[in-house]
């Protein structure tokens, strides 16, 4: 590898760290940035997944106090989520993911429309951290449900993953949005680190480039969280919504066009 594609991938990484600790749209920098240098479409889906663990390592120590206290659930969210990125890496050794590629556009459509309004929805006294409210067992099984297959999601398609992750967490655990972020880019490590040790046994990835594009998405995802506590909430989660729509017409482009 010669210093000018280095240095490339050095620079996408840290442009890909920030847009996934700010909006979970990593792919719309990393990925095109590997097809731009000549990787083949499923190698560079690999590497970059392989590379994405390093923002959520950088965006985690960023986030330490924003995750401070909150032990117990985030356990169970990282399990889930862990277990469901499993199921999905697996389901697509079984079957491609084109075979989604038309549902997904209308899918990162919704995680988009979800952050933008969920803001607005009232919410009920409990204690930071936990659940909205005080749950059902049906409603607990339900969170536990959309929680896996999110996971699943992650695993298996990943486009947005961050995003329809921000959704789902905003939408069920009554806190923060800048925490909800902050637990966003933890699971979105948990989920990437599990299909880089699936894939490693399964696929081929450029380790080299995963150098590089590695350390920037470490720096990137280490700043993120700083811009993201002096953002007001509701512009950060407009820029997420936007990006998310921008992601949502590329697919959807590439699906029916």
């Amino acid at each position: 590898m010669n210093f000018s594609i280095f240095a490339f991938l050095l620079i996408a990484g840290i442009g890909a760290g920030l847009t996934s600790t700010l909006a979970g749209l990593a792919s719309l920098v990393s990925y095109p940035a590997l097809l731009a240098i000549g990787v083949p479409p499923v190698i560079a889906n690999v590497t970059n997944t392989a590379a994405l663990v390093f923002t959520g390592v950088g965006s985690a120590v960023s986030s330490l106090p924003e995750l401070r206290g909150r032990g117990k659930f985030l356990w169970r969210l990282i399990l889930l989520v862990s277990l469901g990125s499993i199921f999905g890496s697996a389901l697509l050794l079984i079957a491609p993911a084109a075979t989604f590629e038309k549902v997904v556009p209308f899918f990162i459509i919704a995680a988009g429309l979800l952050l933008l309004f969920s803001g607005r929805l009232p919410t009920q006294e409990h204690r930071p951290g936990e659940p909205a409210g005080t749950l059902t067992f049906g409603q607990e099984a339900a969170q536990t449900i959309v929680i896996f297959v999110t996971g699943a999601y992650a695993g298996y398609f990943g486009a947005a993953a961050g995003v329809v992750m921000l959704a789902t967490l905003t939408l069920t655990v009554d806190q923060p949005f800048i925490v909800s972020n902050s637990m966003k880019n933890l699971t979105g490590f948990a989920a990437n680190a599990i299909a880089t040790v699936i894939y490693a046994f399964t696929t081929k990835i450029e380790w080299l480039m995963v150098i590089p594009l590695g350390i920037g998405l470490f720096i990137g995802g280490y700043i993120g969280p700083i811009i993201a506590r002096r953002l007001p909430v509701q512009l950060l989660r407009f820029i997420i919504a936007a990006l998310a729509f921008l992601l949502a017409a590329k697919l959807f482009a590439q699906a029916y066009l």
